[in-house]
């Protein structure tokens, strides 16, 4: 399998040496980078180029490693044994198998994402390291072993709100994803919006950029909030001379709500503009 991006996936060399790499040791890709720089997305680009199943398991903060595997509803048995049910008798009923067991038993390899693992408990990446290693389970209620007949591509994602612990990462094969630079983003783009005039995809990315390299920002935005941005550009028929009017709406860029997230940012992009416009005079 050698995967090089799709149409609407710009891949970067590094990424696509990652990937290949994962797969043809037989580990979880470990993909860590900034929120929006399409971490999530290449699993689901992935699965699409292979003509396979993505199957999500998305991680909260009260995620446990046994609900990957499978979840024994042992209420909902005593209730039917209350009540007299014939379902009682085959405990197999109240086991619901989790996204690992479906992984497992799929008819072809499927590529399994395990999205944002840093939200879970430290212990969360050390209860999946045997299940991981040996791709199988034991179902300890019915004595039933649950083993992959073919490894799933996994793809583990982390937005570096925790430390992993080192015995998780030296079962992954880790890759950074870094932030595009002017080229790449411009493919980027283009692969969204193939149609977009040139002098208005020029400006937004330097209003951009701009915004990305304010030091006191409290966040910047994103590849994906970018893409948002100039759809709604595109949307509202907003074009390049508006946005190279610096006190269009006080200083802000229209739209500036899919690119500035907090009011902080806001009033550190409309006092900087003001600032400009002193200097001006």
């Amino acid at each position: 399998m050698k995967f090089q991006g799709t149409e609407h996936y710009i891949l970067s060399d590094e990424l696509a040496l990652a990937v290949n790499a994962a797969v043809k040791l037989e580990k979880p890709l470990l993909l860590k980078g900034e929120p929006g720089t399409g971490k999530t997305r290449l699993a689901e680009e992935l699965a699409l180029s292979l003509g396979t199943e993505l199957i999500r398991w998305q991680i909260k903060s009260t995620s446990k490693a046994q609900q990957g595997l499978y979840e024994y509803d042992a209420v909902s048995r005593l209730r039917d044994g209350q009540l007299g049910s014939e379902r009682v008798a085959d405990i197999g009923n109240y086991i619901k198998p989790g996204k690992l067991w479906t992984a497992f038993t799929a008819p072809s390899r499927p590529v399994l994402l395990i999205d944002e693992i840093d939200k879970a408990d430290i212990e969360f990446p050390n209860d999946l390291l045997h299940e991981l290693d040996r791709m199988s389970f034991d179902v300890y209620e019915t004595g039933q072993r649950i083993e992959a007949s073919q490894r799933p591509v996994v793809i583990i994602t982390s937005n570096n709100e925790k430390e992993l612990p080192d015995a998780f990462l030296r079962r992954c094969f880790f890759h950074y994803i870094r932030f595009p630079d002017a080229d790449t983003l411009t493919q980027i783009v283009r692969a969204h919006f193939p149609s977009l005039q040139q002098q208005l995809l020029t400006t937004a990315l330097e209003v951009f950029f701009e915004l990305r390299q304010l030091s006191q920002l409290k966040k910047k935005p994103s590849t994906s909030e970018l893409l948002d941005w100039l759809k709604l550009l595109l949307a509202e028929d907003i074009g390049a001379e508006v946005l190279q009017d610096r006190q269009h709406q006080g200083g802000l860029m229209p739209l500036y709500g899919a690119l500035l997230k907090n009011e902080q940012d806001v009033e550190l992009v409309e006092k900087l503009a003001f600032l400009a416009k002193r200097q001006q005079r």
